[in-house]
């Protein structure tokens, strides 16, 4: 199977490109930058054509969610138009594509008659708060219109050990502050690029290993959540990192992690203060059982710490 991935240099594509190799019978093909520069429509279609993939993976994307709001059509054009070109030329090749998606297009007020707040669902409206999720909703619908085999992955506040992320900016400031202020009302799952890449390439595994491909993709093509079970704030989040750290002596000691509102950390783009996806679906149809997100952290912690201890 050959596998054009794009985004290599962002989170979940560095993760990919390690854990896609690992299938048998699969050449990964990861194009230059400025031979797949999702900015350049033209390009994009072009590099396609010549590569001819049996299966595009794109998990890249203009993810900086506050400058968005000042680069509206940049955003517009990565996220929403470049995945429906990547959908329109897979379709003309007998292709499918791999998609990865946001909790972002969701507003986050969904809550239950008691107030609590309620995991949203692949089939709950859609109705983004800012730039960014508006430029991923537009991507999501672009790919549907197209009807090529297709699937869909929402994920949420993704992190790594690789890259710019929350994970490794509070590793960061925790070596430099004796306190820091995280926002504690706003609610989610932690989710590692890492086990996202792991699922995928599951899910990749089960395409190769079934005997009808149309019969298969007429089963599974849509719209999944992909995140890690469970949920919490971003306070809780940074908690958690700092004890695991602690703990694998990645910190010598955690710094004191305080609640603020996100009234208090005022950001030009809003974000959504329900971000909890249900993975009932996923597990259904692909039957995969998310980790715990604290568990994830665990995991991608270690990696950290064992290749600290490489170094």
């Amino acid at each position: 199977m050959r596998i054009l991935l794009t985004g290599s240099s962002g989170q979940v594509g560095h993760a990919l490109d390690s854990t896609l190799r690992s299938l048998p019978g699969v050449e990964v093909i990861i194009p230059q930058r400025t031979q797949m520069d999702l900015s350049r429509l033209d390009l994009v279609r072009d590099t396609i054509r010549d590569i001819k993939p049996q299966l595009i993976i794109n998990p890249a994307a203009y993810t900086a969610v506050d400058k968005a709001e000042s680069e509206p059509g940049l955003a517009q054009t990565i996220n929403g138009d470049a995945p429906g070109v990547m959908a329109e030329e897979a379709k003309k090749l007998g292709a499918a594509l791999i998609h990865y998606s946001t909790d972002y297009v969701f507003d986050g007020s969904k809550r239950g008659s008691d107030g609590s707040l309620l995991a949203y669902t692949e089939q709950d409206a859609t109705h983004p708060l800012n730039v960014y999720g508006s430029s991923k909703l537009a991507g999501e619908q672009a790919i549907a219109a197209s009807s090529c085999a297709h699937l869909i992955f929402r994920t949420s506040w993704v992190y790594s050990g690789f890259g710019k992320n929350f994970l490794l900016t509070m590793l960061r400031l925790a070596k430099e502050r004796d306190e820091l202020k995280i926002v504690n009302d706003q609610w989610g799952a932690p989710t590692w690029a890492g086990w996202i890449a792991q699922a995928t390439t599951d899910i990749v595994r089960q395409l190769q290993q079934a005997s009808d491909t149309d019969a298969w993709w007429a089963a599974h093509r849509g719209i999944y959540n992909l995140t890690t079970q469970q949920y919490t704030s971003w306070q809780g989040f940074a908690q958690e990192i700092m004890q695991q750290a602690v703990g694998l002596k990645l910190l010598d000691k955690a710094p004191v992690v305080s609640g603020i509102p996100a009234a208090e950390y005022p950001t030009p783009a809003t974000r959504p203060v329900n971000s909890t996806l249900s993975m009932q679906l996923l597990n259904e149809h692909f039957q995969i059982q998310p980790p715990l997100w604290s568990q994830a952290l665990t995991d991608c912690l270690r990696g950290i710490n064992t290749e600290q201890a490489a170094q």
